[in-house]
């Protein structure tokens, strides 16, 4: 006989309903919280061990057999067999890398840094030589190429590979990094030559302003103040910025020339258009105040005044309160100067507008 078939009595929706999100989220939650960690195997024989080498293997190869382009594990595969002491392996790795993605340089470091961390130095040097070659753009190549050489007091060595690296015209960082090294060498006249062939390459204030600098660390006076002429006859006028009139400046203040730092302050500011000498006015303001007399603290007074009023005037050529004050301004200073040259100029143009 059937067994009686039980019948559901109340087919109303329960009062509380629970989502899929809800029992997914439950069961994230009783998830245990610490990852899965196998167990640590220990490798008793030489067998063991080559079953254990070859199951690995058999796994990267399987990795990259799916993703050639996966350099991340090109990488683990290589540091694998460097752990394992088998460095032909490794090179393999990181070779066939390369003909993967001959162009990336996280390859090529970790290529390079396998053999000098395990103290292959002529593998390293054919490392880096092949990197620096195929792509002399990458400083970080050179950096450490040289900086491996120098470590192994190769001087020489490290001298030629900054000659090389500066035949491609590099930044700044790679002219000085060279200073440095033949500093570290003692050797200060092969600075200077370095210096030489920098600003020959970068004909800027920045590098001109670096070997004066040079210059009176060493306590070179003379030397600094040749080096700033220079820069004034060598660099274009355009290329004669504040920031290189502010620094050769200073450091006639420094080597207490008074009179020389004036002298290029004023020339600076009667050639520099005024947009661009705003700080230049503010340097030139407070040196005469500390170093001038009366009449030169009167004078850079009325100079600021004066670039104030060109200023307003420029804005408004309108506003002819500007142009009265400004005419004013000339009246004191020619009683002073006793010249009526600047008034006529100033009333002229009023005039004109």
């Amino acid at each position: 006989m059937m067994g009686k078939v039980e019948q559901v009595k109340n087919k109303q929706p329960a009062p509380m309903q629970i989502t899929a999100e809800q029992i997914l989220r439950e069961a994230r939650e009783r998830q245990e919280d610490d990852a899965f960690t196998p167990p640590a195997q220990k490798v008793m024989d030489p067998e063991e061990l080559a079953v254990y080498r070859l199951r690995e293997r058999k796994h990267f190869e399987d990795r990259l057999r799916m993703n050639r382009n996966a350099i991340g594990a090109w990488l683990k595969y290589a540091a694998f067999e460097e752990a394992q002491r088998d460095f032909e392996r490794a090179r393999s790795v990181y070779e066939r890398a390369l003909d993967v993605d001959h162009r990336n340089s996280t390859i090529w470091l970790k290529y390079a840094e396998m053999e000098m961390r395990n103290r292959h130095i002529n593998a390293a040097r054919n490392v880096w030589d092949r990197a620096v070659t195929l792509m002399p753009r990458v400083d970080q190549f050179w950096f450490k190429y040289i900086y491996m050489e120098e470590m192994l007091g190769n001087i020489s060595g490290a001298r030629a590979l900054f000659d090389r690296w500066t035949e491609w015209e590099p930044d700044d960082a790679a002219w000085t990094s060279y200073v440095r090294l033949e500093m570290r060498a003692n050797l200060p006249e092969r600075a200077r030559g370095v210096f030489r062939r920098y600003v020959a390459c970068h004909n800027r204030p920045r590098a001109w302003i670096k070997w004066a600098k040079f210059e009176e660390k060493q306590a070179q006076t003379a030397n600094a103040r040749e080096v700033y002429e220079a820069a004034m006859q060598e660099m274009d006028e355009r290329d004669l910025t504040e920031e290189f009139y502010i620094a050769f400046a200073q450091f006639e203040e420094r080597a207490k020339e008074g009179e020389r730092a004036r002298v290029i302050y004023k020339y600076a500011l009667d050639t520099l258009p005024r947009s661009q000498a705003l700080e230049l006015n503010k340097k030139y303001v407070q040196f005469e105040k500390q170093n001038g007399d009366r009449q030169g603290i009167e004078d850079v007074v009325t100079a600021k005044k004066r670039f104030q009023y060109e200023e307003a005037v420029k804005r408004d050529p309108y506003l002819y309160d500007s142009w009265f004050d400004y005419v004013r301004l000339e009246e004191s200073a020619a009683e002073a100067e006793g010249s009526f040259t600047r008034i006529r100029e100033v009333f002229e143009r009023a005039i004109a507008n």
